[in-house]
C-alpha cells in the first residue's frame, strides 16, 4: 500500500481552501506574538498552516518545535518546511523521524537556499541531495507523509529557461508530490501561465497561489529581488506615495491583493495559502474580503483591519467564496 493511502494531502478537492504562513520567532515577545496569531488563525478553521525553514536550514530546531507544538496544541494542521540545503541524507532522515514523532505528517519539500541568500553559490552537502524531486521521494520513503512542493510563476531564478524549470517541477510530481505552493507573485498572469505550462505537461497535482500583501515598497522590494519576483511599477508607485503612513500602505497592500486574490479564485485556483510574516493585520483583511468572513463566533471582533472593498466590484456584489474547513490535525 503506497503512502496516498495513509495520508491525504491537506488540499481538499471540490472547493477553494485557504492556509497560513509562519516562521518560528527568535524572541520571547516574537512568540507571544505569533500565538495570539495562531490561536486567531485557528477560529477561521483553515485547511492547513506552514512553518518555514529559513535560509540554510538556519532555524531547524525552532521549526520543529514549533510545528510540534502547533500540532500537540491546537487543532490545526500544521505543515513543517523541508529543505535539502546543508544537510546530509542521515541528517534528513532523522529529522524527518523528529516530525513523525512529533505528529506532524504533512512537509512541504524544498532544495533550498544556501546560507548568505539566493544569490550564493548552491553547494550540495556532500553526503546530501542535489534536486528537490530527490528530497520529495525520500520522504515519501519514510513514511505515511503527504508532501507539498514549491511553484515558481516566473520560474526559479537558478533555471536557465522556461522548458528546465517546467522539467524540474514535473520530476517533483512524478517523485510523489501531492501539491504545490507557489512563490510569491504580484500579477495574476504569472501563475495563470505557469499552470497552463504544468498542466500542457502532464501534471494536474493542484498549484496553490501564494498571497503577499505588499504594504512597504522597500521590504516588498527586497522580497522581490531575493524570490526573482517582478514588483508592477504602478504598485510600487503607490506605495512609495504613501511612505511614512503605514495605514495608506496597508490599505493599498489590502486592495491589491483582494483584487489578485479574487481573480486566481475566480480563474479555478484551488485556494490562497497566505504569507503572514507573523503579523494579522493584511492577511486576516484579505482573507476577510475574500471571504466575507470577520470574525469567528467567540473570538475578538477585527475591526482593526482595514478590509476595503475590491477595486473590481463593489462590495455589495462581491460573491460569497465557498471555503474548505480544514481538517484536524490528526486526520488520516
Amino acid at each position: 500500500m503506497t503512502p496516498h493511502a495513509f495520508r491525504q494531502s491537506p488540499v481538499p478537492t471540490g472547493r477553494p481552501s485557504f492556509s497560513f504562513e509562519f516562521f518560528p520567532p527568535k524572541t520571547e515577545a516574537g512568540d507571544r506574538a505569533l500565538w495570539r496569531l495562531i490561536r486567531r488563525v485557528e477560529s477561521l478553521s483553515p485547511a492547513f498552516v506552514s512553518v518555514t525553514y529559513g535560509a540554510g536550514g538556519s532555524s531547524r530546531d525552532r521549526t520543529v518545535e514549533l510545528t510540534r507544538r502547533i500540532a500537540a496544541e491546537t487543532t490545526l494542521r500544521p505543515v513543517a518546511h523541508l529543505t535539502a540545503v546543508g544537510h546530509s541524507v542521515t541528517e534528513l532522515r532523522h529529522i524527518i523521524g523528529t516530525y513523525a514523532d512529533a505528529g506532524v505528517r504533512d512537509v512541504l519539500v524544498l532544495r533550498g537556499d544556501p546560507p548568505g541568500g539566493p544569490d550564493k553559490p548552491w553547494i550540495p552537502h556532500p553526503a546530501g541531495l542535489r534536486h528537490a524531486h530527490e528530497l520529495v521521494s525520500l520522504v515519501r520513503r519514510s513514511g505515511a507523509f503527504s508532501v507539498g512542493v514549491a511553484a515558481f510563476p516566473e520560474k526559479h531564478p537558478r533555471s536557465p529557461d522556461w522548458d528546465s524549470d517546467i522539467r524540474h517541477f514535473v520530476a517533483k510530481c512524478r517523485a510523489g508530490a501531492h501539491y504545490a505552493i507557489t512563490q510569491m507573485f504580484f500579477d495574476a498572469e504569472h501563475y495563470l501561465r505557469l499552470r497552463d505550462r504544468v498542466r500542457a505537461a502532464g501534471c494536474d497535482i493542484p498549484i496553490i497561489p501564494e498571497i503577499m500583501p505588499a504594504t512597504d515598497a522597500a521590504q516588498i522590494r527586497r522580497f522581490a529581488e531575493l524570490s526573482g519576483a517582478s514588483f508592477p511599477q504602478g504598485l510600487a508607485r503607490r506605495l512609495e506615495a504613501a511612505r511614512g503612513r503605514p495605514a495608506d500602505g496597508l490599505r493599498i497592500g489590502v486592495e491589491h491583493a483582494t483584487a489578485m486574490a479574487e481573480r486566481l479564485l475566480a480563474e479555478g485556483a484551488p485556494g490562497l495559502h497566505y504569507i503572514t510574516l507573523n503579523r494579522p493585520s493584511a492577511a486576516l483583511a484579505v482573507h476577510a474580503n475574500v471571504t466575507g468572513i470577520r470574525n469567528a463566533p467567540g473570538t475578538p471582533a477585527v475591526q482593526e483591519y482595514p478590509c476595503p472593498p475590491s477595486p473590481s466590484r463593489p462590495s455589495a456584489a462581491r460573491p460569497r467564496i465557498p471555503v474548505t474547513t480544514g481538517a484536524a490535525h490528526g486526520s488520516p
